[in-house]
Parts: C-alpha cells; sequence; structure tokens
C-alpha cells in the first residue's frame, strides 16, 4: 500500500457526504447552505500541494457553494452536476497526464463506486453506504464533513516524510 501512497498525484473528492456532512440546509427563501469542515479545507489547500498531489472536485449535484469553496481552496479542476463521474475522472486525468493509477479517491454513496473501483487507491468516510465501504482500500475514522478529508489526506502524505 505505501508504494500506491507514493504514486498518487491527484486527489478526487466527492462533496455531498464526503467533504460536506451530506445535510442539504435550505433557508426560508429557498438558498441551499452546505457545512464544510475547516480541517478538510486547510489539508487541501496546504497539504497536498507540499507534496505535489492535485486536488479535483467531481460531484453529481451543482451548487454555486462548491464553486465558491473550491476558489477560496485553490481547487481549480471542479466538476459539478456530473452523473457519470469516472468518464469525468478519465477526461480530467488525461488533460494532467496522469493514470488512474496515479489518482485517489475518496467518496461515500453508490455515485462514488466506479470511481472507487477504478483509482490506483481509495477511501470513504465511516459513514459511507455499505457498498462503498466494502469496495474502498482505507476506511477513514472520520464521518463524511468531519474530518474525512483530512484523515485521508493525512494517511496519503505520511510515507512520504
Amino acid at each position: 500500500m505505501n508504494d500506491m501512497k507514493e504514486k498518487v498525484r491527484a486527489l478526487v473528492i466527492d462533496v455531498d457526504g464526503t467533504l460536506t456532512d451530506g445535510g442539504i440546509y435550505i433557508g426560508n427563501n429557498g438558498e441551499e447552505l452546505k457545512r464544510f469542515y475547516v480541517r478538510d479545507g486547510l489539508a487541501i489547500k496546504h497539504i497536498l500541494p507540499e507534496y505535489g498531489i492535485m486536488p479535483v472536485v467531481i460531484t453529481g449535484r451543482s451548487s454555486p457553494l462548491v464553486d465558491i469553496r473550491c476558489r477560496e481552496l485553490d481547487i481549480s479542476e471542479v466538476i459539478q452536476g456530473c452523473g457519470d463521474k469516472l468518464p469525468a475522472l478519465k477526461a480530467v486525468l488525461e488533460e494532467h497526464g496522469l493514470t488512474l493509477e496515479e489518482c485517489a479517491y475518496i467518496g461515500d454513496d453508490i455515485n462514488d463506486l466506479e470511481c472507487i473501483k477504478a483509482v490506483g487507491l481509495s477511501a470513504c468516510p465511516s459513514d459511507a453506504v455499505s457498498e462503498v465501504i466494502k469496495a474502498a482500500d482505507y476506511v477513514c475514522k472520520a464521518r463524511g464533513g468531519c474530518g474525512a478529508v483530512r484523515e485521508f489526506v493525512e494517511y496519503l502524505t505520511a510515507v512520504r516524510l
């Protein structure tokens, strides 16, 4: 597994249920809110670049909030409203000259399964659906939106110290 961790050059992150707690909060005027965990953000913005790992977001839903958060975290590769994530993942990797083996992926639900099975190293939050937990290489102790991304980033970078 350490060999796989050392090969990772891109980390693809799902949003709802992984980068957030999966809740969608709707205000009285129809505005949508999402809760992001600050420690996940710090890991994405500050730790990944130190190790030459490009963050990528691929999510099934579309939300202006995701664009705002990704800009804050210097994530330039953001794909929203993606019904079939694997072709999108392959296209991003190809654009950057990377292979699936050089990619890590963290997601929580069945729409993440194809990517989880295809990449070199995969993970999921502790509260992911059972099919994802069974397929993932690494199951985080943390829940989605509560530090799972940070935990996986630390796991990926620990061997590189």
